[in-house]
């Protein structure tokens, strides 16, 4: 049964932004200021490029390829199953770390210390739970999501801006050009939220118009949303960042508005409750994809006949970002989903570059771009996360190995 298109171009942009803005903005600043110093602008414009390529990428594919499933359904039609597979198991790993990510940042800024892990949980069981009620709602809620966010960062870097000049920030460490590259490979952590629309082609008005449209102006607001709060950042906290678990936050009180400071932490967790609402969608689509071919149980290929959702995927996914909460810590869940999203959008550039002349809307150039930048980045990532990244990514291929090899039995 095909998924219902009911997201207009606007619900799509705001699925985007809701996943991007909540995840860069309130999450990232402090593992990416810690490696790349001074250099940060640098990093972020880096991871911006290699964002802007992969997202041209993603856009030509799903104008052509419009159903469920992202780059894992482009790939297997472009280039063959097991590259869809790669690409499909890359984004389920890298964007269930980028859920538990996502929920703790929401802890840290609405929860005491001691409250932080339950209150995450929670998190992610209230969102499921509006997930397995239709994509509508959740189109509706990720809007309001996001108009929060933006009037808290608002706050936050009108604050930082104009107390800018009578303060004296802790110096950042100088840039390095390895630091800076990581810096990038964890920042563009916070750019993937795009691949959500196109994970959303099946359930999309109009696709082949709205998603290439939605891609990039999600990306666009998206750059100058970061490069202003990166800036208010070093202005106001320089490297007193580094350690924070909600720097955002900080500039404010910083710059002396702390009466405002609870309204910028209802905003932040918006915000990251807006980014985990989009990226369970997302996985939950390319779940979906990838059992309707039998490449994770089909199980959980069953679409709720009066919902129109993945409501089994959802469910499942929704307990093991749950375990890894119990489990993990921020850092690393930011490095390991920076892995898996880059190998994502590796295949993605792969996929697109050899799109026939007559469906192209980009120069191949950008895929090459892309495809060269993601390899870059992601061999510059912590040395654990892509050693736990690996392991995973192989265990994924031999079980599609051994599935293979007992249904050629049959």
């Amino acid at each position: 049964m095909p998924l219902a298109r009911r997201l207009s171009l606007t619900d799509a942009v705001a699925v985007g932004l809701g996943s991007m803005i909540g995840a860069g903005v309130f999450a990232v600043w402090g593992p990416a200021l810690g490696v790349a110093g001074s250099g940060i602008l640098i990093a972020l414009a880096v991871a911006a490029l290699v964002a802007f390529c992969n997202a041209t990428s993603s856009a030509q594919l799903a104008a052509v390829h419009p159903v469920a499933g992202g780059t894992y359904a482009y790939a297997r039609a472009e280039i063959g199953p097991w590259s869809g597979f790669i690409a499909g198991w890359c984004f389920v790993i890298g964007k269930i770390a980028s859920c538990a990510a996502m929920a703790m940042t929401f802890a840290a800024y609405a929860a005491p210390e001691a409250w932080r892990i339950p209150v995450a949980v929670v998190a992610v069981a209230a969102l499921a739970t509006v997930n397995c009620f239709g994509v509508t709602r959740t189109a509706l809620l990720t809007r309001i999501l996001v108009a929060g966010a933006l009037l808290g960062l608002a706050i936050a870097t009108a604050a930082g801006f104009t107390a800018a000049p009578g303060l004296d920030p802790a110096p950042l460490a100088d840039a390095t050009a390895y630091g800076v590259l990581q810096g990038a490979g964890l920042i563009f952590f916070a750019f993937a939220g795009y691949a959500r629309i196109a994970t959303m082609g099946e359930e999309v008005v109009d696709p082949a118009r709205s998603i290439p449209r939605a891609i990039v102006i999600a990306l666009a607001g998206a750059v100058v949303v970061y490069a202003l709060v990166a800036v208010a950042v070093i202005l106001t906290l320089g490297s007193a960042a580094i350690g924070s678990a909600h720097p955002v936050a900080d500039i404010v009180d910083a710059a002396g508005w702390q009466p405002l400071g609870p309204l910028v932490r209802v905003s932040a967790a918006a915000a990251s409750l807006g980014a985990l609402l989009a990226l369970l969608i997302g996985i939950g689509r390319t779940t979906l994809a990838m059992a309707r071919e039998g490449d994770v149980p089909r199980f959980l290929a069953a679409i709720d006949e009066r919902w129109q959702v993945p409501r089994r995927a959802e469910i499942v996914i929704a307990l093991i970002v749950i375990a890894i909460v119990l489990v993990a810590d921020l850092r690393g869940a930011i490095g390991f989903s920076s892995f898996g999203v880059l190998l994502y959008y590796l295949i993605a550039n792969a996929a697109a570059f050899r799109q026939r002349s007559d469906v192209r809307r980009y120069p191949r150039a950008l895929q090459v771009i892309g495809a060269l930048g993601c390899l870059l980045l992601v061999n510059t990532l912590p040395v654990w996360s892509s050693i736990i990244g690996t392991v995973v990514v192989l265990a994924g291929v031999g079980y599609r190995m051994l599935r293979l090899r007992l249904a050629a039995r049959h």
